[in-house]
């Protein structure tokens, strides 16, 4: 139980970083790489299919 909630944490923890890297790209970057601001929580999560 406790190395599940430790992977939880790791998980959101992982999440919350993707999410703050992928919006200090602009919009012209994330367009670049073929995603828009709507995106970025799908992505960080990694349920985007493209």
């Amino acid at each position: 139980m406790l190395l599940s909630l430790i992977r939880m944490i790791r998980a959101f923890r992982d999440y919350q970083r993707n999410v703050a890297e992928l919006s200090q790209l602009s919009d012209r970057e994330l367009a670049d790489i073929g995603l828009d601001r709507s995106d970025i929580p799908r992505v960080a999560a990694g349920h985007y299919t493209a």
